[in-house]
């Protein structure tokens, strides 16, 4: 199968579908002013005429052709990984398997903070109280709860903040949206 093809087929029909939608919602309008209004370059960072949005606030369908490909190594004949004449073949392909599921800098970021949430004051990771033997072991708490955890900026980059693991900490991702919710009233 060609993933690019197919990513192309389904932007065809999601296209289609969205046009449609268009035109049943504006029947009295003209095919330009529905092009204009709905379609266009939304996304900057990729050069398509035909993405279906907002202008006014950018948002956006994502393309499926916009998704990266990822090509996998097939298994050479019949290699088996119980074979032990070919130990070495299955221990390389191990190797080379998907990158670590955390970033060195929010590693760090745990580490420095002994596993603690300074907005909350509770463990970063239920269990997590102590501190690790391993970095391996941080690496597994933060695989099963990456997405509940958010890097904060002592110094927001709008104010002229930056990204170095000085001016970040690993917070709770609801310490973070309730930290924030009250943004638009400080100046």
């Amino acid at each position: 199968m060609v993933s690019s093809r197919t990513f192309s087929a389904l932007d065809s029909y999601v296209w289609t579908l969205t046009y449609k939608w268009a035109k049943r919602t504006h029947p009295k309008k003209s095919k330009h002013w529905i092009v204009n209004k709905y379609f266009g370059r939304l996304n900057r960072s990729k050069m398509n005429n035909w993405v279906f949005g907002d202008r006014a606030t950018g948002a956006h369908l994502p393309k499926f052709a916009w998704t990266n490909i990822r090509r996998h190594q097939l298994v050479r004949g019949k290699s088996s990984p119980d074979d032990p004449a070919l130990l070495d073949y299955w221990s390389q392909r191990r190797q080379t398997r998907t990158p670590p599921p955390m970033d060195k800098i929010s590693l760090t970021l745990a580490a420095r903070q002994k596993g603690i949430c300074p907005l909350c004051g509770q463990a970063l990771i239920a269990g997590a109280e102590y501190e690790p033997d391993s970095p391996r072991e941080w690496i597994d708490w933060f695989d099963a709860m990456k997405k509940r955890l958010h890097k904060h900026h002592f110094a927001y980059r709008r104010h002229g903040g930056s990204d170095e693991s000085k001016n970040l900490r690993l917070v709770h991702s609801e310490c973070h949206r309730q930290h924030h919710a009250g943004d638009s009233d400080r100046k």
